[in-house]
């Protein structure tokens, strides 16, 4: 089977596009047109590519029938795209990895770093932008995300948006930790929540730190309610008691955690 023929059925195999297929080599679909036409053939480095991606040897891609006219060599691309998997010393570069192994039709693993908007999503996605399960990157979303800014169920990052816990710099989330945090539960620097603690804590129902302001006020400096300042030297118990007759049933591990203070 020519070359060509065998480039058709094993693009059509994987079920990519011209366009796709060019992309998972760093090549136009210009490219990937000229091949599967005859016009041209691919470069050595590019065969190197394609025989990986679709698991075969070169020899397999390139074996020839007898007698048929082979194409002519492959013409520079005068607007040649940055090459996939090239680390120059200088100048723009670019890295991608795909693995050809899916899960809910992500691919297991997407790795694309470099200068410029570099895209990831996979179930491990690593990226300038990542996106997937697991995501890794300057601007990340996914189930666990780390990253400069990070959204996530469970997220981390400079900026971190999380569902349930978020870590960071300034972190929003249901449980929030970091120098500014937002949350249900708020610990950090500044913490503000439902029940905040933190250098300064402001909170709706019970805040602790440094310089506390809620309903129930527990610290150093406290305006509330009910304050509660540590020069008393109270017993944990007082704290406990003092929650509960303002909010009765508040969870037991919010008990636990301020009465710890």
């Amino acid at each position: 089977m020519a070359f060509k023929e065998q480039l058709i059925q094993r693009r059509k195999r994987l079920g990519l596009s011209q366009e796709q297929l060019g992309h998972r080599i760093g090549v136009s679909r210009q490219a990937v047109s000229k091949w599967e036409l005859g016009e041209t053939t691919p470069e050595l480095e590019k065969l190197v590519q394609l025989s990986h991606l679709f698991g075969c040897s070169i020899d397999q891609l390139v074996e020839n029938q007898s007698g048929e006219q082979e194409p002519k060599p492959e013409e520079p691309d005068p607007n040649p795209r940055p090459e996939r998997g090239h680390f120059g010393p200088w100048g723009p570069w670019q890295y991608e990895y795909k693995s050809s192994r899916t899960l809910f039709g992500l691919p297991l693993v997407h790795i694309h770093i470099g200068y410029g908007l570099c895209t990831a999503k996979g179930v491990f996605a690593l990226g300038n932008c990542a996106r997937g399960i697991f995501a890794l990157g300057g601007l990340s979303a996914g189930v666990f995300s780390l990253g400069g800014i990070s959204f996530g169920l469970v997220s981390l990052g400079g900026f971190a948006l999380g569902l349930l816990f978020a870590f960071g710099g300034l972190a929003v989330g249901a449980v929030a930790v970091g120098g500014f945090a937002l949350g249900l539960l708020a610990l950090g620097g500044g913490a503000v929540g439902v029940y905040a603690i933190g250098g300064g804590a402001f909170a709706s129902r019970v805040a602790a730190g440094g310089w506390a302001c809620g309903p129930v006020a527990i610290g150093e400096q406290t305006r509330g309610l009910v304050c509660l300042e540590w020069s008393q030297r109270f017993e944990p118990e007082v704290i406990r008691q003092a929650i509960l007759t303002q909010f009765p049933g508040t969870w037991k591990i919010i008990l636990n955690l301020f009465s710890l203070l």
